[in-house]
């Protein structure tokens, strides 16, 4: 693929396949539909340990892994329209999956990091690249090794004591770049733990020293990616890319579409980090570059969700940066207007916070009636302000290819128009023993159990529509688990009212501010990506 005049080598997406959300195979060919017209050449399937491995029955156990036969007729149907299908995995850490399985405990360093050095990482290792050899047709392959931050700090650290980590990792990575070599393939990494190493833990930091001799023991068949989801500060992208290009040539770069920090997406923040990146790395020169759809935490969030933030970077990678232009092209593409789209963003923001990445709707949703951990980010008025998000997405396409995306997202708000600050009203009126104000929320209770139903059919279908089935326990569990305790914490209350219970000793508790930062800072919409840590503060 030679670069054209205004165009990158490669720009192409990655989705995360990864965290319960394993895309369809139908629905990854229909991706590749629509990115492949807009102009992308590439598609990464982030596969940490959801694809079939030989000789490997535990790798992606129950986890809706790809077959080798899905895989390759997703790589002949990519090949078919132009699109280079790369296969993204791990080969460090991130997989946590397999620590779970008795089969993989000697396996691992600490946490989800394999231990190095072990011939049984290697063996493993080995027989990922025979996957990738059979089923993909490109002979470059992303492997990974990002976020490894306990490197050496387990097992390593007691077989081998405590040893330079920057020379132990590239040992490691020369070990996992011959594998490479041997099948002809060149190698994509992860930058950030060269950086975290030389800089004690950061990883944006233009300025770490990071020794020339690092570099040059970076094997031949490898490149480096430097990942940025965050800034949308040109100046901090060029800077990057230029203490890059000093430990080696050739860097590639991958952006992000916020669609993993809840079930709405953020079109606007993706717009404008892409805008500061994609300049950058025209400057710079670089030429591979991807847009990353995570996932964390639940994958909530539909990927198409993202269109219009997908489509924007493909007009500017173009050279348009002309954003009425770009409107009107979307929507003669889609079929729906750019305005509309983005009222995909809105439960995420509840029509403030657009400037920055805040995820109102999980942690709102999620809050627990009676514990309240999250009644401290209250401001007042947030059920209002989702009944008009409600209202807004009210003149969101009904029907049509797209209308389940808007579906998702009217019902959630919906359900938030009572939900969001349920809890707190139910302390206020309890503390102040209005039991008129108490009866009264029996029935939002039933009301936002009512709801809730609506949401679970609607993102159920959203679900249906891109992902295998496997995974969709979790939402089962989270939102069937949510509908019951606002059961449970109705009929307390009625229980209360009718004198069969003495009190309710959740709501009697002191509470305390959850940010630990103080009232000011909670009350500024936060971004918390833990459905664990919101549903409890005891142990699941």
């Amino acid at each position: 693929m030679e670069k054209e005049k205004g165009r990158f080598r490669r720009l192409g997406t990655m989705i995360d396949c990864s965290r319960n959300a394993v895309m369809k195979p139908d629905a990854v060919k229909k991706w590749i539909d629509v990115t492949a017209d807009l102009g992308y050449n590439a598609l990464m399937l982030y596969t940490e340990d959801t694809y079939e491995v030989g000789e490997e029955p535990y790798f992606g156990y129950a986890r809706g892994r790809y077959s080798k036969a899905e895989l390759k007729d997703i790589d002949a149907y990519a090949a078919a329209k132009g699109m280079e299908l790369i296969p993204c995995i791990q080969t460090l850490a991130h997989l946590n999956a397999i620590a779970r399985w008795p089969e993989y405990a000697p396996h691992m360093d600490i946490a989800d990091i394999l231990l190095a050095r072990d011939e049984r990482t290697y063996t493993l290792i080995e027989r990922m690249f025979e996957t990738i050899s059979e089923c993909f047709t490109s002979k470059c392959v992303h492997i990974g090794m990002d976020e490894a931050h306990l490197f050496g700090r387990g097992r390593f650290l007691t077989r081998y004591g405590d040893v330079d980590r920057t020379a132990a990792m590239l040992e490691h990575l020369e070990r996992v770049a011959e594998m490479g070599k041997r099948r002809g393939l060149s190698l994509a990494m992860w930058s950030d733990m060269f950086y975290r190493l030389a800089a004690g833990g950061e990883y944006y930091a233009a300025g770490a020293e990071i020794d020339k001799s690092v570099g040059r023991r970076i094997p031949e068949n490898v490149e480096l990616v430097y990942w940025d989801y965050y800034s949308t500060d040109t100046a901090r992208y060029d800077k990057m890319l230029k203490s890059h290009a000093g430990i080696k040539p050739g860097t590639w770069f991958a952006g992000g579409l916020w669609s993993w920090e809840g079930f709405a997406p953020h079109n606007a923040f993706s717009i404008r980090a892409t805008e500061a990146a994609l300049a950058a790395c025209e400057e710079n020169g670089v030429q591979d570059v991807f847009l990353t759809l995570w996932g964390d935490d639940g994958a909530e969030c539909a990927k198409f969700a993202l269109l219009p933030s997908l489509f924007y970077a493909a007009q500017r990678a173009r050279g348009n940066g002309d954003l009425a232009d770009i409107q009107k092209k979307f929507e003669e593409k889609f079929g729906v207007s750019w305005e509309s789209f983005m009222l995909l963003d809105l439960p995420g923001s509840a029509n403030d916070e657009k400037d920055r990445i805040v995820n109102c709707e999980k942690y709102l949703l999620y809050n627990d009636p009676f514990q309240g951990l999250f009644d401290s980010t209250l401001a007042g008025g947030e059920g209002e302000g989702f009944a008009q998000c409600a209202r807004a997405l009210e003149n969101a396409p009904e029907t049509g290819e797209w209308a389940y995306l808007f579906r998702t997202q009217k019902a959630l708000c919906r359900v938030l128009e009572y939900k969001a600050e349920l809890g707190q009203r139910t302390r206020a009126a309890y503390q102040a023993g209005d039991r008129a104000a108490l009866t009264a929320l029996t029935e939002a209770y039933r009301t936002a159990e009512d709801r809730l139903g609506e949401l679970y059919e609607a993102f159920r279908e959203q679900w249906d529509r891109e992902n295998k089935s496997c995974g969709f326990e979790v939402q089962d569990i989270r939102l069937g688990g949510l509908r019951q305790r606002l059961r449970h914490c109705r009929e307390s209350l009625e229980r209360y009212l009718a004198g069969e219970l003495e009190a309710v000793e959740e709501l009697a508790a002191p509470q305390l501010d959850v940010s630990g930062k103080g009232a000011d800072f909670a009350k500024r919409r936060m971004l918390f990506n833990s459905w664990r840590e919101t549903v409890t503060a005891n142990v699941l």
